[in-house]
């Protein structure tokens, strides 16, 4: 297979990512009881992952990440990335065209984890 079949999300503050993802691509989040940790399992219309509770302290900043990246594809690079920034995500890595394929960009939610986004565009240049 060699797809990625789930991913998952740290956060120091749970609630508050739960409800930033929600907001920009309307994810469903159901708190999971009975597991040593504050668990969240998310589903998606495609791939589903799981929020947890932070375990460790939040990374400093400008040290790259320390875990895979996901990009999210989205139907509008730039009515997402105006959401993500309204709802408090700030941007890592400004939108650009990966040539007749996409549009990416990198973010940072509240919680600075890093994840991307993705409008497919075959005249993207």
């Amino acid at each position: 297979m060699n797809t990625i079949a789930y991913f998952e999300i740290q956060s120091s503050n749970p609630e508050r990512e739960v409800m930033f993802y929600e907001k920009l691509f309307g994810w469903k989040f159901e708190k999971v009881e009975g597991i040593p940790i504050e668990y969240y399992r998310i589903t998606t219309k495609t791939i589903n992952g799981g929020l947890l509770k932070r375990p460790a302290a939040v990374p400093p900043a400008e040290h790259g990440t320390n875990a895979y990246t996901c990009s999210v594809e989205v139907d509008n690079f730039d009515r997402v990335s105006e959401l993500i920034i309204k709802n408090g995500g700030t941007i890592a890595m400004p939108k650009f065209a990966i040539p007749g394929t996409c549009w990416q960009g990198y973010f940072i939610d509240p919680d600075y984890n890093t994840f991307g986004i993705i409008e497919i565009d075959k005249n993207a240049k």
